[in-house]
């Protein structure tokens, strides 16, 4: 391709015998942060090991940089050009510009194993010792920026994907709430009156197993599931099945317990061929109407402004099967609602459907950025006397 050929082409004329490796300390200073506390509200945005927490009114460096976190999540490197404050489980790194093209660096150290320099049994740690002895490629400063301008390429098209995959899912949402107010001519029923609501089993993680019986565990709803399912995670073997409760093919799988409000009831419909085992935790909801559209109104602002006056507990929050019944539900005809369905399907294949639309075409893209990423960052190293 005509941008390996430019790399190339860049390589054979200012490195033709390889390029040399520096320390990461012969190529930045490594400066701790500091608490930000007793500062005053601002524009400056304050980076912890997650990303940005708040924003104050002073900056403690205003030059591209490349913070490492020191504590946690010690992978999660991010490239600032505009001027921050750090906290102390952050580390920021003043460039040397003559030998190091700061964006080149960034991308460089997002492919460094820092798992290898933990040096903690616990929390993930480094040490600003363990990372200045980081071995870092230094080609000559025409190259580095050329390998910028072709990995921003990448990373400006996923940049663009995932904005775009933030207002479908917006507009989505939007959508949703539209096509599911109803006026009075549609009738309303209690839960209790389209619905049998069981309690689930008493299913364990470390019941799992990686063949058997199809399960669900409550966690997974939080974490993996979104309106509705063909596939489970997880299996459990057939003498632990059976005693389970099930959820069958069309059933609501709900979680009635979580440490907020926001989360607890939160369901899919299970449209699988088999019934699934399912754990504690969960409300499995045996009904008479189309399932995926009742997943859609339970995830609804309706809905939700329901489950708030229903929901109780202070560490956990729960909403009780016997509740649950008292939560009404638009019932439209079985025919209006499928069409409903049909809509919510092309919307939730866009931005949802990991084979296919925005997301496969997101991991499609950041696959292909890691591909040349650790191609054009992999050098020949010059031999040194």
């Amino acid at each position: 391709m005509k941008r390996e050929k430019r790399i190339d082409e860049l390589i054979a004329e200012l490195c033709p015998d390889g390029v040399e490796y520096k320390p990461l300390g012969d190529v930045c200073v490594i400066k701790n942060g500091k608490d930000y506390k007793s500062f005053s509200e601002g524009t400056f945005p304050v980076y912890g090991s997650g990303g940005i927490m708040t924003y104050v009114d002073r900056y403690v460096y205003d030059k591209p940089t490349v913070l490492i976190p020191r504590k946690g999540s010690i992978e999660n490197l991010f490239y600032v050009d505009v001027p921050f404050w750090n906290v102390d489980t952050v580390f920021y790194t003043e460039i040397k510009t003559d030998v190091v093209f700061p964006k080149y660096l960034y991308y460089y150290m997002t492919t460094v194993d820092f798992s290898r320099l933990n040096n903690a049994g616990g929390v993930p740690s480094l040490t600003q010792t363990g990372l200045y002895r980081v071995s870092v490629a230094v080609p000559p400063l025409a190259v580095q920026k050329e390998i910028v301008r072709i990995l921003d390429g990448f990373t400006g098209l996923i940049d663009e994907l995932e904005a775009e995959l933030v207002a479908r899912r917006k507009q989505f949402e939007q959508y949703r709430e539209k096509l599911l107010t109803f006026g009075d001519e549609v009738e309303r029923k209690s839960l209790g009156e389209i619905a049998e609501i069981i309690r689930g089993g008493n299913l364990q993680k470390n019941d799992f197993t990686e063949t058997g019986t199809p399960c669900v565990h409550y966690g997974q709803i939080y974490t993996h599931f979104g309106l509705w399912s063909k596939k489970v995670l997880t299996y459990v073997n057939s003498g632990k099945a059976v005693n389970q409760r099930f959820a069958n093919p069309g059933d609501l799988i709900m979680a009635v317990t979580s440490e907020t409000v926001e989360d607890v009831c939160k369901c899919f419909a299970w449209i699988g061929d088999t019934p699934v085992a399912v754990s504690g935790h969960t409300a499995i909801i045996r009904h008479n109407q189309n399932p995926q559209f009742l997943s859609c109104y339970f995830h609804s602002t309706t809905f939700i402004k329901q489950k708030r006056k229903l929901a109780h507990g202070v560490k956990v929050i729960e909403v009780t099967p016997e509740k649950l019944k008292e939560i009404k539900i638009p019932v439209p005809p079985l025919e209006d609602q499928k069409r409903i369905v049909t809509i919510f399907e092309k919307f939730d294949a866009l931005c949802n459907d990991e084979t296919s639309g925005l997301v496969a075409e997101i991991a499609a893209r950041k696959k292909q950025y890691e591909y040349y990423r650790e191609k054009l960052l992999t050098f020949k190293r010059k031999e040194t006397a």
